[in-house]
């Protein structure tokens, strides 16, 4: 329809209805001017019908291949497809959840490359969506800038942990003095780069596209990037802030898959038509009492309380410490209620438990809606699962998508609610100055110090 309005029907300087020519201007105008104009306007409006799509015009993404172990599809041929799903589920779940044990008791250190390969995993399946969407459009560089743009931001992120929890390390190094002291114009010069190539890679009956895509991966980075950066923050704080928060959403889902396959009968959201009220219930209860009892198991011991810090005397990350108030046994008065329901006035309990139920409220009842957000994502393009990497499960993607919301919610009620001022990055600007000024905080600290009674006065001869 554009193109026949622009070729055929355009009247043209002296028809009818053509406005009168300007003073000056003969009758005729310009032909070669007007005939390009004409030109680019056709091409502009031709390939703006392309850009201009609806949800009904996206092309559907081709299914993945189904992955389940030839052995598990033997095993199983005689079930039906509700009950084979359960079992390949079941199956894979607890082997997902044996190999996590196997990690955490290989330390922090193998943790914070599991949070990074699951991160770069997730890019890789939310990028690649787009990429199949719009493929036949042949954006220059998209995904070469998407994967850069990922190195950028992730350098940024960890060289900022790097200078908060590394700064004694740092110090020995004179390379990484450099990097650490000019590490956000570095990064923002990076970014820079990226962003000029991007300008330079617009075509012209691309643009609408291209801006769609260059929006696609910095809200893929937003989700990712900055989502593992705050797991790992709060693994520094203790593996317990990593591992109750992590697991009760783990819980969560299990559970609310269970009653919900067992018990459901009333659909929960429409975004998701097998999640029902039964799931979402039964699952909220479970987790509760599975972080609560997480909560006191974790709490006893140093390993999992203590925060994770790089000893560079021995040269690796260490959890040794004298626990704090929170992972100490403390009593507590019960309600009149529970007193004569138990029949006990007080009861202890690590303040820590208390905690963990607003952490497993969080995971059972908000960060599902992290998995309806995905769900409601994956019926835009019209794709069952983010890809097959799990059989029975779907994607990486798919798995972690309420983990990421959790993430944020316990960063932020960590700062909000629990920790106090950062000593290792009080120490690392410190170890910045010029040596007067460290003296002078030296003596002015020691002065306070000695005011307050915890040093004892030095007596002058």
């Amino acid at each position: 329809m554009l193109e026949l309005r622009h070729r055929g029907g355009r009247p043209g300087p002296g028809g009818a209805g053509a406005p009168p020519p300007r003073e000056g201007e003969a009758a005729g105008g310009d032909h070669e001017t007007e005939s390009t104009s004409d030109k680019e306007t056709d091409i502009d409006d031709r390939y703006g019908d392309l850009d201009s799509r609806t949800d009904s015009d996206i092309p559907e993404i081709p299914p993945s291949l189904d992955r389940t172990p030839e052995i598990l599809k033997k095993a199983l041929s005689g079930l039906s497809s509700r009950w084979k799903n359960w079992w390949i589920r079941g199956i894979l779940t607890l082997t997902m959840i044996s190999l996590f044990f196997l990690i955490i008791y290989m330390g922090s250190f193998m943790l914070m490359l599991l949070v990074l390969s699951i991160q770069v995993k997730c890019f890789h399946e939310i990028i690649t969506i787009g990429y199949r969407v719009y493929r036949s459009y042949d954006l220059p560089w998209f995904r070469t800038l998407s994967w850069y743009f990922l190195l950028c931001v992730n350098y940024f992120f960890y060289g900022e942990t790097v200078a908060d929890y590394f700064a004694t390390f740092v110090q020995r190094e004179e390379q990484l003095q450099f990097l650490i002291r000019y590490h956000r114009f570095i990064s923002f010069a990076l970014y820079l780069a990226g962003f000029c190539m991007f300008v330079l890679s617009l075509v012209k009956k691309h643009y609408r596209l291209q801006f769609y895509m260059f929006a696609w991966t910095h809200v893929t980075l937003l989700i990712t990037v900055t989502q593992s950066h705050l797991v790992i923050q709060n693994l520094f704080e203790g593996m317990i802030w990593f591992l109750v928060p992590i697991s009760s959403v783990i819980c969560n889902d299990i559970t609310a898959y269970l009653f919900g396959f067992f018990f459901g009968r009333t659909p929960l959201i429409k975004l998701s038509p097998k999640k029902t009220w039964e799931g979402f219930i039964g699952g909220f209860f479970s987790t509760v009492v599975f972080g609560f009892t997480a909560a006191y198991v974790l709490s006893k011991y140093q390993y999992f309380v203590c925060p994770v810090e790089y000893r560079s005397d021995v040269n690796s990350f260490v959890t040794e410490c004298e626990p704090s108030e929170l992972f100490r046994l403390q009593s507590y008065s019960l309600p009149p209620f529970l007193k004569a329901v138990l029949r006990r006035e007080t009861v202890s309990l690590y303040p820590f438990q208390i905690h963990s139920i607003a952490l497993s409220t969080f995971a059972s009842l908000i960060g599902p809606f992290g998995g309806f957000f995905a769900s409601g994502f994956k019926r835009a393009f019209k794709i069952k699962d983010f890809a097959n990497t799990i059989p029975g499960h779907g994607g990486i993607m798919d798995r972690f998508d309420c983990q990421y919301l959790m993430a944020t919610f316990v960063h932020v009620y960590i700062t909000s609610f629990i920790r106090g001022p950062n000593p290792s990055r009080v120490l690392q600007q410190l170890l910045v100055l010029q040596p007067e000024q460290q003296l002078n905080i030296y003596k002015t600290l020691k002065t306070h110090l000695t005011e307050k009674g915890i040093l004892q006065p030095t007596l002058k001869v």
